[in-house]
This record gives C-alpha cells, sequence and structure tokens, in this order.
C-alpha cells in the first residue's frame, strides 16, 4: 500500500481574524521561530477515505518539547489528523493523503521516508488501553525495543526500568514485573501503554484521548505524566475533555467539519480566540 503525497513549497494559508497579533492558523509565536524548533511542520494536509475528504488543507506547526491539544466536536477530523502524523493511514487500503508533513525538518511521506522508522520516532497511545495480554508487565514494554533489534539483556532491562519510571509506574510494578499486564487496574494499564510507547525512544507522542475511559484520580495522573513528559517529548493530544486542554496544553487547535478554524496558545483559545466559532465551541454553545 502506499499513501500519495504531493510536496507542496506554498505560503501558509492565511485566516481572517481580527487580532492583529495573529495572522495564520499557527500563532505568530510559532512562525517566529526558526525550523529548529517545529517538530512537526505541516502544510495543505488533506486525508481522502475513498472519495470522502475527511480532512482538509490543514496547516500548522507543532512546537518542540510542548504540550498542543486537539480540540473539536466528534466527526471533525481530530482523530485523522492525530494517525496522518505518524502514517497509519497507511494501513488502510482506502485511505490517500495529500500534502506534507515534515518532523523535525524531514518529510515522513516522501519516498526516501520509512513508515516504520516513522512510528518509532512518533510514538502513539489510544483512547483505550491496549496492553498485550499474554505478555508480562515488563515484558510489554520491552517488546518494542526487541523488534527494533535490541537483544542485551541490560540494555532491555535499563530501557524498561527507565520506561515505567518515566511512565510513573515504576514504584507501584517493579515487585511485580512478571505478572500479567492485564492484572493492573485501568489506570495503570493505560500508563504501561505509555511506557512501552516511551520504550523506543520517540521524539514526539501522540495521544488519543488518553483519559477518557479513566475515573478522575487515574486521569490526574495520566496529566501530571503529560507534563512531566514534555520537559524531553513533544505531545499532540486530542481530548473532548476541554478542561483539560486547558490545563495541561501548551496550544491548542480548534478543527471543525475537517478543517483548522482556529490555532493558537492554549490561553488566547480559551480567553479572547479570533473566530466566533472558536468562542462557540469553547463557551459550550454547540459540541
Amino acid at each position: 500500500m502506499t499513501t500519495a503525497t504531493i510536496e507542496k513549497s506554498v505560503p501558509r494559508k492565511r485566516l481572517a481574524i481580527n487580532s492583529p497579533a495573529i495572522t495564520a492558523p499557527a500563532a505568530s509565536r510559532l512562525e517566529a521561530l526558526t525550523p529548529s524548533d517545529w517538530a512537526l511542520d505541516v502544510r495543505d494536509l488533506s486525508v481522502y477515505f475513498g472519495t470522502n475528504r475527511v480532512l482538509k488543507d490543514v496547516s500548522l506547526q507543532v512546537r518542540n518539547r510542548s504540550v498542543t491539544a486537539i480540540i473539536g466536536p466528534s466527526g471533525c477530523g481530530k482523530s485523522t489528523f492525530l494517525r496522518a502524523m505518524n502514517r497509519m493511514h497507511d494501513l488502510v487500503p482506502e485511505a490517500r493523503v495529500t500534502g506534507a508533513v515534515r518532523l523535525f525538518g524531514s518529510s515522513i511521506y516522501g519516498p526516501e521516508a520509512d513508515a516504520v522508522a516513522v512510528r518509532r520516532r512518533v510514538g502513539m497511545v489510544f483512547q483505550k488501553s491496549n496492553p498485550f495480554p499474554t505478555l508480562s508487565i515488563v515484558d510489554n514494554v520491552k517488546v518494542g525495543p526487541r523488534l527494533g533489534g535490541v537483544r542485551q539483556r541490560s540494555v532491555l532491562d535499563e530501557r524498561a526500568e527507565r520506561s515505567l519510571r518515566l511512565a510513573a509506574l515504576w514504584d507501584e510494578v517493579k515487585d511485580r514485573l512478571n505478572a500479567p499486564a492485564v492484572s493492573l487496574s485501568g489506570g495503570q494499564q493505560q500508563r504501561l501503554c505509555i511506557a512501552r510507547a516511551l520504550a523506543v525512544e520517540p521524539e514526539v507522542l501522540l495521544m488519543d484521548e488518553p483519559a477518557s475511559a479513566l475515573d478522575p484520580i487515574a486521569t490526574a495522573r495520566i496529566e501530571e505524566l503529560i507534563l512531566n513528559l514534555k520537559k524531553d517529548l513533544t505531545i499532540v493530544i486530542v481530548t473532548h475533555n476541554l478542561q483539560q486542554a486547558a490545563r495541561i496544553s501548551d496550544y491548542t487547535a480548534f478543527f471543525y467539519l475537517g478543517e483548522l478554524v482556529e490555532y493558537d496558545t492554549t490561553s488566547k483559545i480559551f480567553t479572547g480566540p479570533a473566530r466566533q466559532k472558536t468562542e462557540d465551541y469553547v463557551t459550550g454553545r454547540f459540541g
């Protein structure tokens, strides 16, 4: 399966907005940065499933070592956008992607790009925790490095411990590493999935509503974890929880009907958005 890609060297599309400080879907604060500050640079991205165009000419830049929240009503293209960032649509026969996505300056859809290598650099955590049920806690974390060719036991052990610590799970499981992964609670299983994603040492972590099925205490642990991880990683999170987006993200992108309506700092989006539709959404008038 191949993904059709068109690299375009065109200026980013401008939005007609009222604020003189913001002149494009990406915040001017981002535009002032050099490309080395961007983890992801997305230009005119569209995603089709058959003849249905789900995502429409989305352009934005994601700053390195930040948390970017993707918000919008159901069916607006949030998860579709997220999955385009690590080429998951390659696995869908009827899917087609056009536009350009650059990861730290390198095209992830160019002819020289390898999808497997892209997915190692851009990890993914899904809405529902999905640990491998037949593997132990520690083997769930080691599976990625093993598939990547790591064979030395000491290296695997060190990578597993480091990842579990980063996922704030080590102290809870260090005495039962060989227990089945499914013996963990729901919140612990989600943090195990985060540890599994971290074990391959990604540069970007995509999270598709990672706390939507969790109780408030487990959700708080995941949010605290995200804030700690952004010291070393770039995180892009899809969430329906506007309060969560306001709490943990540095930047917020509002999607509606497959289009990027507005993208700015989270404080700007929630306190003084430039678009009326954005204000209507964040104040609960629809969605």
